[in-house]
């Protein structure tokens, strides 16, 4: 009854009786109440952040690479563990220009997203997520904390990691998604260069900042070297642009947070990768067990095998937590 009377009209060809007035506001208090859509953000805040994603864009111009390790052509590998066999041997691949986020992307920029979406009280503690002990989803302006608005955001799954960038897609129109896995190792190799790690010099020089008991860890410190790696266990990262970028002016594609790609993981995908504009499978190897490719495994530091280079391949559920990155599917730049 109550839905009846929010959809209809009940000021039509003839006035209301007393009674349906009064079943009209019933009707209103009772059934006709939007939930509550939790924090909310201004008009403001959304452009600011809109605006700032097509700013930080960076222009790859496409071409042709060997996509994989490399190093296994020379007889050195860079990832040598049999875990790590998932890379090899390169395959030739060639890709469309595109444009990708010099940055990962920031926990104030993630929580406008999500409370303007309306989902931003999901992943709470009183909402029963559970990593939200670990590391709440949340931003502040605290530059100690975990959660300081400039440092990497962690998204609660891979589908607000996916939503944020089709949100930025809705906002300016512009072809935003999430990196396939090649266009990830295209850019953070310099445009395929044989660099094992996407710094300003293809070197690995680990910041120690987080290498110590994390009771003792000193968030004063500024930073040191050009990259950070380090265990998940401890959340704690550098703001974005702590370090200098690689040559292409991308920031932490070697360390600070594991990336999400938009590739379903599949052990053998170099076998059988579509040498134009690769994507990936169509569809989860394992249904029982959808898994995407992760990218920047420094990120997730506890490596060992090479897994720490830009060649490395992870495959993450989707309800785990990542940072990520967006890419903008245009041949030529944003204006």
């Amino acid at each position: 009854m109550r839905d009846k009377v929010c959809n209809q009209n009940v000021f039509g060809h003839q006035w209301p009786s007393i009674s349906s007035l009064m079943l009209l506001v019933a009707g209103l208090l009772e059934g006709c109440t939007s939930p509550d859509p939790g924090p909310q953000v201004s008009a403001a805040e959304v452009e600011a952040v809109t605006k700032r994603a097509q700013e930080n864009l960076v222009f790859v111009e496409g071409g042709a690479f060997m996509l994989g390790d490399v190093g296994v052509l020379k007889g050195r590998p860079y990832t040598g563990m049999s875990h790590n066999e998932d890379n090899k041997p390169p395959v030739e691949v060639s890709l469309d220009s595109y444009s990708i986020s010099k940055y990962e992307t920031t926990w104030g920029d993630f929580m406008v997203y999500l409370k303007d979406v309306g989902r931003a009280q999901n992943y709470t503690v009183e909402a029963g997520f559970k990593w939200a002990r670990i590391i709440p989803t949340t931003a502040n302006n605290d530059p100690l904390s975990p959660n300081y608005y400039k440092k990497p955001a962690w998204a609660p799954n891979y589908q607000e990691a996916e939503g944020y960038c089709a949100w930025l897609e809705e906002k300016t129109g512009a072809p935003f998604a999430l990196p396939t896995e090649a266009q990830w190792e295209f850019a953070a190799r310099n445009r395929g260069q044989d660099v094992p790690y996407a710094t300003d010099d293809g070197t690995e020089r680990n910041d120690t900042y987080l290498q110590r008991p994390k009771e003792y860890i000193d968030r004063s410190v500024p930073p040191s070297g050009n990259m950070l790696s380090h265990s998940t266990t401890i959340k704690e990262r550098r703001p974005v642009g702590s370090y200098p970028p690689n040559p292409l002016g991308l920031y932490d594609m070697s360390g600070n947070v594991a990336e999400w790609t938009r590739d379903w993981y599949d052990e053998a995908a170099y076998q059988h990768i579509d040498p134009l504009n690769p994507q990936g499978p169509d569809a989860p190897v394992n249904p029982d067990k959808p898994e995407k490719v992760v990218r920047d495994w420094a990120g997730h530091g506890d490596y060992i095998g090479g897994s720490a280079t830009v060649f490395a391949r992870g495959e993450g559920a989707l309800e785990e937590s990542n940072g990520f990155r967006c890419v903008v599917n245009q041949t030529s730049p944003v204006n």
